[in-house]
């Protein structure tokens, strides 16, 4: 489960003899890999309040409240119950000296489920040759690299007609299987990671086959999960035993 930590600072504290954050975001960030990221955020005298009061936007320079503490960062950290977030938290420099709040997320959400379901339509798709599902999984920014064409695509309409050239040298379905697929989320970012083999008549009569790895980059659009990145790699056959490349049978 994801907590975030409020790093609420005291602006009457003497700071002078506190321990330095980085070892504590390597140890709990690198070696244990239960902190995801966090960042400093610039002083309370930087801040802006905003509010709305019928139908006016009010614009208030400073903090939200007037107090001599205040949140100077934030950490997301992933565990496996609330004590661990609180054993870590702990350990911040900072809970010498001010404070932190340990908040769990908010549980209405499968982002995992989520993103999953996004490579499923997209296998759908790609059987039934559907050009415009297929585009619709991706952001309008998309960059796709696929070692068939060669070249990179930037863009939804460099992608759609990357695709639709594709699908000019094949007839009927086209068989997409995923196996391996690993899944990594954030809070507005994911990554994907798995092993897709293609199976299709080539409308030369002979059939293709290859096997890619296939890394995924996915960014939150609203209240959807879009393809933002793709890159597809091939066995390079550099006379290694077991290394292979896609063929044409026939």
């Amino acid at each position: 489960m994801k907590y975030m930590l409020l790093v609420c600072g005291d602006d009457t504290a003497d700071a002078s003899g506190m321990a330095p954050v980085g070892p504590w975001a390597e140890e709990h960030g690198v070696r244990s890999g239960v902190r995801l990221h966090g960042h400093r955020l610039a002083l309370p005298a930087d801040a802006v309040t905003v509010r709305v009061r019928g139908g006016e936007v009010l614009r208030t320079d400073g903090p939200f409240a007037e107090t001599k503490e205040y949140v100077a960062g934030y950490d997301v950290l992933e565990c496996d119950s609330l004590e661990e977030a609180v054993e870590a938290a702990a350990k911040h420099p900072v809970a010498a000296i001010g404070a932190l709040e340990v908040r769990p997320y908010w549980e209405d959400e499968d982002v995992e489920g989520a993103v999953r379901r996004v490579d499923a339509e997209l296998g759908r798709a790609v059987q039934e040759r559907d050009l415009d599902r297929m585009t619709a999984l991706y952001t309008p920014d998309a960059e796709v690299f696929h070692p068939m064409s060669g070249f990179g695509q930037r863009g939804a309409d460099a992608l759609r007609k990357a695709r639709e050239w594709w699908f000019s040298t094949v007839d009927g379905p086209v068989r997409r299987e995923v196996l391996d697929l690993r899944v990594r989320v954030d809070e507005s970012v994911a990554f994907s990671h798995a092993l897709v083999r293609t199976r299709a008549t080539l409308t030369t009569g002979g059939t293709l086959e290859s096997e890619l790895r296939v890394t995924t980059g996915y960014r939150a659009v609203g209240d959807r999960w879009l393809i933002t990145h793709e890159h597809a790699s091939v066995p390079f056959d550099a006379g290694v035993a077991g290394a292979g490349t896609p063929q044409e049978r026939s």
